[in-house]
């Protein structure tokens, strides 16, 4: 049986910064400087002093010229026995150039030998200085990272709001130090978004169960019951069951959103809102709300499923959150550069400084219990809307209401492949 892997230990964020650490490494990383400046050293070195003994080479004389005398009379040599450069040695000038030729030549290969050994010499004992100094600048250029990586290694889930805050000019070191402490207040805002929501469902969660509780309790207690009286507290207790299934599939939906686009293919919002305004009517007439469409060719691409969800939870949220007697405005478009829907509504007034906060998940503008929403809707709209690379922007109305826009990137209209229909039943994820 294959062994089954072990699952990460420790909370989200520690698993990150523990591999952010295991990544920077200084000590590899300064033996490498070390080693790239005395190959450096060695390579520079060898070419100069390959440059230098061409061009003593090529500089050296080997020829010697001899004559004496005057130009009538034949140039004429003669070397004695004895003490003396050439001892022995008795010929015309012919002879005595050859020799000395000679002579030049070994001297001359004996300089270059010499000047080879010595610069090879002295070219050795510098690179081994290089190496040195090398290892010592490396230590300095590497002591930010060495700092920031102790500090790195000392946030936890528990004190990701701490920073590194490295002072210094704008170099790259500074640039890393900031890309860090920009990547922590991510992870700071994700795991205090995690915590709300984690929050917010068990809240939402625990609400039905408490109720549930409650009524298999007086069924139990209650010794007079009826046979009524345990027919009604169980369509209450299915109601509720409804109600929490529901939010389940709702949670499903978010974080199936949030992972991301599988698939993409051309679509025309312009035909996913007019399908979704068809099936919506009928419930926002029941509650005096009208609703009006103006759609207009808007062609993207990306998961049709997920988009259709998109254009259904903004119209049920603008219906739901709605005055009697109000309408919902839906507009499709496309610009130069994207396909662009609009839904406007008209409903409560919405302080500005709180329409960011209506798309975190759980928060609605009122709370009803047993109305069917938890607070999901939206932010399961800027969940797909992320996935597909779409620009989701709010505003509150001056007289109530709403006016939501998702801008997705533009594709060329092309013949889509027929395909039918899919089943409706008029229900959103709120």
């Amino acid at each position: 049986m294959p062994r089954r892997p072990h699952p990460p230990h420790g909370p989200l964020g520690t698993r990150i910064v523990r591999r952010l650490t295991r990544r920077v490494t200084p000590r590899r990383a300064r033996a490498r400087l070390t080693l790239l400046f005395g190959v450096l050293f060695l390579a520079t070195g060898a070419v100069l002093l390959t440059i230098t003994y061409l061009l003593v080479d090529n500089s050296a004389g080997r020829f010697v010229s001899v004559h004496t005398g005057g130009p009538d009379q034949k140039p004429e040599v003669e070397i004695r026995p004895g003490p003396g450069p050439f001892p022995g040695l008795r010929g015309g000038l012919g002879d005595l150039a050859r020799e000395l030729r000679a002579q030049a030549a070994r001297q001359h290969d004996a300089q270059m030998h010499d000047l080879l050994v010595q610069s090879g010499v002295a070219l050795a004992i510098m690179a081994v200085i290089s190496m040195v100094l090398g290892w010592l600048v490396a230590g300095r250029i590497l002591r930010p990272l060495r700092t920031m990586t102790a500090s790195i290694r000392q946030i936890s889930a528990h004190n990701v709001h701490e920073r590194l805050a490295v002072d210094g000019p704008a170099d790259e070191m500074k640039q890393l130090a900031d890309s860090v402490d920009g990547l922590l207040g991510r992870l700071e805002r994700a795991l205090e978004s995690h915590k709300r929501f984690i929050a917010n469902a068990a809240h939402e969660l625990r609400t039905p169960l408490t109720l549930e509780r409650a009524l298999l309790e007086e069924s139990l207690i209650d010794r007079d019951a009826t046979v009524d009286s345990f027919k009604a507290n169980f369509e209450r207790l299915l109601k509720i069951s409804k109600q929490q299934g529901s939010l389940l599939e709702s949670l499903l939906t978010l974080a199936n959103s949030e992972r991301g686009v599988d698939r993409s293919e051309p679509l025309d919002l312009a035909d996913l809102t007019e399908e979704a305004l068809l099936a919506l009517r009928p419930r926002a007439e029941l509650r005096g709300v009208r609703i009006d469409g103006e759609t207009a060719p808007a062609p993207t691409a990306g998961d049709a499923a997920l988009v259709d969800r998109l254009i259904v939870n903004l119209v049920d949220n603008a219906t739901y959150y709605n005055i009697p007697g109000g309408y919902v405005e839906v507009t499709t478009h496309s610009t130069a550069e994207h396909a662009v829907l609009t839904v406007s509504n008209t409903g409560p007034d919405v302080p500005p400084d709180q329409v960011d906060r209506l798309f975190e998940p759980f928060n609605r503008l009122r709370r009803t219990t047993g109305d069917g929403h938890h607070g999901l809707g939206l932010s399961i709209v800027r969940a797909i809307a992320t996935a597909h690379d779409a620009t989701l922007t709010a505003q509150a109305r001056p007289d109530g209401g709403l006016i939501v826009e998702a801008a997705f990137p533009l594709r060329a209209p092309a013949p889509a492949p027929h395909r039918p229909k899919r089943p409706r039943t008029g229900t959103a994820h709120v």
